[in-house]
């Protein structure tokens, strides 16, 4: 099927929320070319194929939060409901309530998506791992370069955006000494 969305994209929309990876309805609902509305009465036809390790309903507070790191609400992105979140194993139960070559096709998308992701978090931690054995083994010899690497390895922080104006003005006309023109008569 030609349009799917890439990977990449997939994994941008996985949230880690309770401890656990998933992604939400809306998202979903958008990769498999349905409404989230049509998405939530599937699963509501369906809930015994959902237990709480499958989906959950985000709270208030979660909902809260995930709205705040949006920048920008787009006109109906937001409903007043508040979203389901479904795990990997909920994403794969879903290709069973939705039936349709584009949903078939997108869960395939999205399975190699988590797939990928586990992979990544699995090479880091082995390389972690590996790296603080050599530490232990070498500590004294190597300890520059080790602290280089573990440099390397930690996530970059990211500035924190001013928020507001930087207004730079000149010195005020009105507060300097004026000469005085003298009147000749």
């Amino acid at each position: 099927m030609t349009g799917l969305v890439p990977v990449e994209r997939i994994t941008e929309k996985i949230y880690l929320l309770r401890g656990k990876k998933v992604m939400l309805d809306r998202d979903l609902s958008g990769l498999y070319g349905v409404a989230t509305k049509v998405l939530k009465q599937a699963v509501r036809r369906n809930v015994k194929r959902f237990p709480d390790d499958f989906m959950f309903e985000l709270t208030k507070e979660e909902n809260q939060s995930l709205r705040s790191q949006c920048v920008t609400l787009k006109r109906g992105q937001h409903s007043k409901y508040l979203p389901f979140a479904f795990t990997e194993q909920g994403v794969a139960m879903l290709s069973s309530v939705l039936n349709s070559d584009r949903a078939i096709q997108a869960n395939i998308q999205i399975m190699r998506a988590f797939a990928q992701l586990r992979q990544m978090l699995a090479t880091h931690k082995d390389l972690a791992r590996k790296l603080a054995a050599l530490e232990k083994k070498y500590d004294k010899q190597f300890k520059v370069v080790f602290e280089a690497i573990d440099e390397l390895m930690t996530p970059p922080e990211k500035p924190r955006k001013k928020i507001g104006f930087d207004i730079k003005e000149g010195r005020a006309a009105y507060g300097g000494k004026r000469k005085r023109k003298t009147s000749r008569a």
